[in-house]
């Protein structure tokens, strides 16, 4: 991931220092440099993503356990909810669940939309 800062912009200090990750977590090795206009880059790894940052960083086997998951769940919901297709309730679910929602509170917002509540 590459971020610009504005020029002429001071990160906070927040306590850590640049270089990788003795733990080697996602999210917590970076470096940061000024290039000659005076913008200030922030370069950070991010091996697996935190919930909620996009479909666009899932690869077909995360995807396919998300679809599995989400099909359980929609499983659970279908006897007794109304006439609907099953789209509208996965992508509820799906979209919950990027958000970083709990499987329980997904399946809770996908019966709220086909039911109209939301």
């Amino acid at each position: 991931m590459l971020r610009n800062r504005a020029p002429n912009s001071v990160p906070k200090a927040t306590g850590r220092v640049s270089g990788p990750d003795p733990d080697h977590r996602s999210y917590f090795s970076f470096a940061t440099f000024s290039d000659p206009d005076g913008n200030t880059w922030l370069f950070q790894e991010i091996t697996a993503r935190l919930p909620g940052r996009g479909l666009s960083s899932l690869d077909v086997s995360t995807l396919t356990e998300l679809l599995r998951e989400t099909e359980q769940h929609h499983g659970e919901y279908e006897p007794t909810a109304p006439k609907h297709h099953w789209s509208g309730w996965y992508a509820a679910y799906i979209v919950a669940r990027q958000d970083g929602k709990t499987p329980e509170e997904a399946a809770k917002l996908g019966k709220l939309h086909i039911e109209g509540v939301q």
